[in-house]
């Protein structure tokens, strides 16, 4: 089993930034890779970005791309979400994830761990 918590979230205006953190224990967290999904009451949950098992590769959905840097530090056992230049519409529920096998970055039915979520608020 492998736990995840996030923390960072909060209310910021628009064209602010805020910096996410997911921290995991459990297994060895560099044997997973590690994705951020966001969701808004009643839509499905949206890919953000993932990143790989060392940091090596990063995904990013067309909305955050140049926004939005995904990172990683295993010595930490964190994964991080910076968030700069928000927007209204980036106001979600994000939640991190972590997955164990080798493909489907972007599909949240890939990952196998997820953390509770953290709110985000972005005002106009």
């Amino acid at each position: 089993q492998v736990q995840l918590v996030e923390s960072g979230g909060g209310l910021v205006q628009a064209g602010g930034s805020l910096r996410l953190s997911c921290t995991a224990s459990g297994r060895t967290f560099s044997n997973y890779a590690m994705g951020w999904f966001r969701q808004v009451p009643g839509k499905e949950r949206d890919f953000v970005a993932a990143i790989s098992r060392i940091g090596r590769s990063t995904y990013y959905a067309d909305s955050v791309k140049g926004r939005f840097t995904i990172s990683r530090d295993n010595a930490k056992n964190t994964v991080y979400l910076q968030m700069n230049s928000l927007k209204p519409e980036d106001t979600a529920v994000y939640y991190c994830a972590a997955q164990s096998g080798i493909n489907g970055r972007t599909d949240q039915n890939s990952y196998e761990y997820w953390g509770q979520g953290t709110q985000v608020t972005v005002s106009s």
